[in-house]
Parts: structure tokens; C-alpha cells; sequence
């Protein structure tokens, strides 16, 4: 996306009441709903079903978030706001690890890990991690292609935890 297009953006969204309040109560409500369910649900596999599919639960998003992490760290590309000097929506002063956008990884990684074990939770989770990626691109803290990317490689990654399920 242009800074033009950020711009218009970034107009629309102000102009609406509370629509920058709206934006990031969104964000972190997705983030903090995400992790609960994430919680829970790695604490319900251990009781009902094993050791093993917590334990999956656990390894196969924090490895790919390591990998990940260390990925981003190495490219270390702008971001928006950088690129086009303007002010995010969100409150964000990261410089670069822009690409892959870790957020939308890590929602898309645990919603692909848990429909594993629970289909509606994981399918819930990954529909809230495409609200999430379009918040990210919309407040101006990542390009279109670094929320793609982000998904699309969270939900390889969690497609792993189906081998050793």
C-alpha cells in the first residue's frame, strides 16, 4: 500500500467516533481472547486427552515463534509508519521485524495448532486472527503482504502439530 492510501485510511477511521479507540480495544481484546482460549485449551488437552497433546500444544507454536522471531529479526524490514513517516493508530515505535507480522503468526499458529483437537475453537481463533491481520494493515503497523505472510506461515506451521497428534 501507498502512504496515500494509509492516509485515506487513517481519515476514515477518525472521522468515525471513537474509531480509533474501537480499533485498538479490537486489537487487544483479539490478542487477550486468543490467549485465553489458547490457555485453556492447553490446560483441558492435558487433562482429557495426554501429556502428549499438551505438550504439542505448547512446542509447536513457541518453536515456530522462535523460528519466526529469529526470521523477521534477519530481514528486518520498515514497516509503514517508518516508510512513510506517519503516525501508526496503534501505539507502536518498533523499528524494522516488520515482515513476517509475528501477531498474526502467532493467532493463525494457535488457531491451526487447536483445531487439531478442537475444530470450532481453532476455526474461531483463525477468523479472529483475519480481524486481527486487517486491524494491523488498517492502523498502519504492517503491509498487506506482512499479515499474509504472517497467516499463511501460522498456519503451516501449526498443520505441523497434525503429524505428531
Amino acid at each position: 500500500m501507498q502512504k496515500e492510501t494509509y492516509e485515506r485510511i487513517f481519515k476514515e477511521i477518525q472521522s468515525r467516533k471513537n474509531g480509533i479507540l474501537l480499533l485498538r480495544i479490537m486489537g487487544r481484546g483479539l490478542t487477550y481472547i486468543t490467549a485465553f482460549c489458547y490457555v485453556a485449551a492447553v490446560a483441558v488437552s492435558f487433562l482429557v486427552f495426554s501429556y502428549q497433546e499438551g505438550t504439542i500444544c505448547i512446542l509447536v507454536p513457541a518453536v515456530s515463534f522462535l523460528a519466526v522471531s529469529v526470521f523477521r529479526k534477519g530481514i528486518n524490514a520498515e514497516r509503514p509508519y517508518e516508510k512513510y513517516s506517519f503516525k501508526p493508530l496503534i501505539e507502536k515505535d518498533t523499528k524494522g521485524k516488520s515482515f513476517p507480522s509475528r501477531h498474526v503468526f502467532s493467532i493463525f499458529v494457535i488457531g491451526s495448532t487447536l483445531a487439531w483437537l478442537y475444530p470450532v475453537v481453532g476455526i474461531v481463533v483463525c477468523l479472529m486472527g483475519c480481524i486481527l491481520a486487517a486491524i494491523r494493515v488498517l492502523s498502519g503497523v504492517h503491509f498487506p503482504k506482512d499479515v499474509v505472510a504472517g497467516g499463511v506461515i501460522g498456519i503451516a506451521c501449526g498443520c505441523l502439530a497434525g503429524f505428531f497428534l
